[in-house]
């Protein structure tokens, strides 16, 4: 018989007491239930993290985007470092998201006179939208167009015309 979850047999009486097999394999089953409750929870709650991430990612670049276009540049600023610091923490360092932010701050210092800032954005930016998308994509082509432009503003005429021409053909083949 047992009391208490524990055999009370002659053979048992005097001996370490041994719990009821039944009731261990109820707290065995108990505690793989817990365990799966537990990592569901943790997945869960892993999920609305990353989408509270990529809201947050959403609202910085609105704002940026605001903000430049109202002239308030060093606020911009601000944002689009913060923007681009949550996109390559959320998204994978090659997502068009994190190209997006590369070229936000990319235009700004271009529009600052800030060239040797601007530059290097804009190249990582035409390398992870080529690589996402493939080197014929509207972004790509828009891309092009920015680096162009800077391009002109410094002196480097050349590679200006190498990039429209790459635009243009992009776009015509759309």
């Amino acid at each position: 018989s047992y009391v208490n979850g524990y055999s009370l047999s002659n053979e048992n009486l005097g001996a370490k007491h041994v719990q009821n097999p039944t009731k261990e394999k109820e707290n065995w089953k108990m505690k793989v239930l817990l365990m799966a409750l537990l990592i569901v929870l943790l997945i869960i709650s892993f999920a609305i993290a990353a989408h509270a991430q990529k809201e947050l990612w959403r609202e910085l670049d609105r704002r940026f985007r605001m903000l430049y276009e109202e002239g308030q540049y060093t606020e911009a600023e601000h944002v689009g470092k913060k923007e681009l610091t949550i996109a390559e923490k959320t998204f994978e360092p090659d997502h068009p998201n994190v190209a997006q932010s590369l070229n936000n701050l990319a235009l700004l210092y271009q529009t600052q006179g800030r060239y040797d800032e601007s530059e290097p954005l804009f190249k990582r930016a035409l390398a992870i939208y080529e690589k996402a998308f493939g080197k014929n994509h509207p972004d790509v082509a828009t891309t092009c167009d920015s680096m162009a432009g800077l391009y002109r503003q410094i002196g480097k005429e050349d590679e200006a015309e190498n990039l429209e021409a790459r635009a243009r053909k992009i776009r015509s083949n759309l």
